[in-house]
């Protein structure tokens, strides 16, 4: 009865991890791209388990979903804070100079 529930549980392990993977890459949405990858890499932790390597799955916890996820979370933040078509360094450029009208404003009055 354990080897049936198990065996049970690793195909549905296995077609998760297909249908993630499969969703991860057709997605047209960013921010859903990359939560689909964290949630891969949580889950691909879990079968590494299940074959019996511990060593494998803390790596992939610690680095697929624990480092790499929240780095493409923070590059996504980045990427929305320019405009459309923008550079950064032209972004920061265009900060400094509403910034110095700003100011020459504000000393005029």
């Amino acid at each position: 009865m354990t080897y049936f529930i198990l065996t049970l549980f690793d195909i549905m392990l296995v077609l998760t991890l297909l249908w993630l993977g499969w969703n991860l890459l057709g997605s047209e949405d960013i921010f859903k791209a990359v939560v689909l990858f964290i949630s891969f890499g949580l889950l691909m932790a879990l079968a590494w388990v299940r074959m019996r390597a511990p060593d494998v799955a803390l790596a992939e916890a610690a680095l697929g979903a624990g480092l790499t996820g929240p780095l493409f979370l923070s590059a996504l933040r980045r990427m929305h804070r320019t405009r459309k078509g923008e550079r950064r360094l032209d972004s920061d450029q265009n900060r400094r100079e509403d910034h110095e009208q700003n100011r020459k404003q504000t000393q005029a009055v």
